[in-house]
Order: C-alpha cells, then structure tokens, then sequence
C-alpha cells in the first residue's frame, strides 16, 4: 500500500529534518528560527540586518565625533597660522619701519616675515596634507583619504618647496644684511638652530622627492624611509619653533634698549614687546596643534594596502 502510494505521488519532495530530531532536548523559539534558516526560507535575514546596523551604530557615531574633533582642530590651527602671520607683519611693518631690500635694517624685517610664515605656518600645513593641509596636515583631511594619493603628495611637496624657497629668501635677507653691516654671521644660538632646521628642511625634502615621487623608486625603499620621514618633520617642526621663539627675544632684547635709541626698555613691557611675546605664545600655540593632529593615530590616513582602510566620506554614507 505504501509503494503504491509513493508511485502515485512521484518521488518525495526533499523536506529538513525537524529540529526536534536534531535538538531533541531544546525545542524552543530560536531552534525554530534555526530550522527555518536552513530550510531556505528568506526572511531570518532581516532581523539579522537590523543586528548589524544597531551594532555598528556606536561605531559610526565615534567615527563622526573624532572626524568633528579633526576639523575643529584643523580649523584653530588655521585661525593661529592667520594670526600668527599678521601679528609678524604688524609688528616689522608698524614698529620696525617696514620693508626694503637694500642693506639697511628694513631689509633684515623680511627676515623674521618670511621664516614665521615659511618655516612655522606653511610647514605646518603642508606637513598636515601628507600626513591630513597645507604641507604635513593635508594628507590627513579625512575627505582626501578615498581619493587617489599622488595628487596629494603633489600638493605636499609643492607646498612643502614653496615652506622651503621662503626659508632660503628669509635666510639670504638676514645675511645680506649683515655683510652690509659687517656683523658677524652665525655666532648666536638662535643662527645655530635655524641654519639646522633650515638644512634639515632642505635634506628632508630632496629624500622626500626621490623616495616618494620619482617613479623609479622602489617600495623597499619607501618603507624604509617613511618612518624616518614622518620623525624628521615632526622634529624639523620643533627646531623652527625653537629658533623663532629665541629669535623674537633676541631681536627685542636688541631693540628694546631703552633711552639709548629711543625706546622703553624691555623690562618695561612696552607695547612692541607685548606684540612680540604675543607671537610667540602664536607660534607654540600653533606648533602644539600640529603635533596634536600629526600624533593622533586616529587622524592618520589609512595604509592603502588594508583592505578594512576603505574612507567613505561620512556624508555619502547610507543613513
């Protein structure tokens, strides 16, 4: 009767085994969902769905709150590299005379203007873009990490050459002047540091383009020198924060003598000094926000060979 029945009817139609065959001591909700999953049915897949999403919740909400916090630092470095640049060009342009570029004192003014801005704010920036703006801070702008890397490293050099060339002009200024004037070149601390960073800066640059840039360099090459990259600008950074500070308090201590050209003495805190030690305050300012960015590792643009590195923009992202 049985095979007459199984004739009739055709082959059986393949069926899943119960779930109470399998876990015969757990015939409960979740066994069910189980069994349905494995039978092919495709609706246990939403709820899994929405598991994922409300796990991952916390994590896009982190990820938004520590791209917020880049931007809101990037933008106070902006607004101290701004401020930095005008209290130097307010301070050579109203008090110390304003500019020239013929062997007199208004000629060494450029000297301070060029290597604040040069050596200080540019390099900063530039050093932000390769590694997030302008020079080191560029590279980390969250929003440049899903795009193609050597426009950006194009960027960071040239910036980084335009830091350099402003230095270099900066430099030839004081030493101009100098020679004008026979004072000896090179004698204080504060030539010492700036004459390293500056050399540095120059030996950083042409290692940077033939390791990073030149086609023809091989990546054994690159990884080698990357760390070392990244430690020199960072240490490049600190010497020119070094040599600017002292050389506001040099250059005031020498002009700020008191009744013998004119002036209050620097003891006095006269408003020209105010501004100066103003800038100063400025530049460690500005300095400690870049090294702020540039030593977050979670600011750091992702290592294109990680397959879990993939940046998509946060306001591209599915909501």
């Amino acid at each position: 009767m049985r095979q007459q029945q199984m004739h009739r009817g055709g082959p059986p139609s393949p069926s899943c085994p119960s779930t109470s065959d399998r876990f015969p001591l757990k015939p409960n909700l979740a066994l069910r969902h189980l069994n349905t999953a494995e039978c092919g049915s495709e609706t246990s897949a939403e709820p899994e769905k929405h598991e994922v999403r409300a796990d991952n919740a916390p994590t896009d909400l982190s990820r938004m709150r520590s791209i917020m916090n880049f931007y809101v630092s990037y933008l106070l470095c902006l607004v101290l590299g701004l401020a930095c640049v005008v209290c130097v060009c307010l301070w050579n342009s109203r008090w110390r005379g304003g500019f020239a570029w013929d062997g007199s004192p208004l000629q060494f003014n450029w000297h301070p203007v060029l290597m604040v801005t040069g050596l200080i704010v540019l390099y900063g920036n530039a050093a932000i873009i390769r590694l997030p703006l302008p020079g080191a801070v560029v590279y980390r702008i969250p929003l440049t990490w899903g795009q193609n890397k050597l426009p950006w490293k194009l960027l960071h050099a040239v910036l980084m050459l335009l830091a350099l060339v402003l230095s270099i002009v900066g430099l030839c200024a004081v030493f101009n002047f100098h020679n004008a004037k026979n004072i000896p070149n090179l004698y204080s601390l504060h030539s010492w540091i700036g004459i390293a960073a500056t050399a540095l800066f120059a030996i950083q640059w042409v290692m940077g383009f033939a390791g990073f840039l030149l086609p023809c360099s091989p990546t054994s090459l690159r990884k080698l020198l990357k760390p070392i990259h990244v430690w020199f600008g960072g240490s490049i950074l600190t010497l020119s924060i070094i040599a600017c500070i002292s050389g506001i308090n040099e250059k005031l201590f020498f002009s700020l003598k008191g009744n013998s050209n004119g002036t209050q003495p620097y003891s006095r805190l006269p408003p020209e000094a105010v501004l100066g030690n103003s800038l100063g305050v400025l530049i460690v300012a500005f300095g400690l926000v870049v090294h702020r960015i540039l030593s977050n590792q979670e600011w750091q643009r992702p290592d294109s060979g990680s397959g879990n590195m993939a940046y998509t923009p946060l306001l591209q992202e599915d909501n």
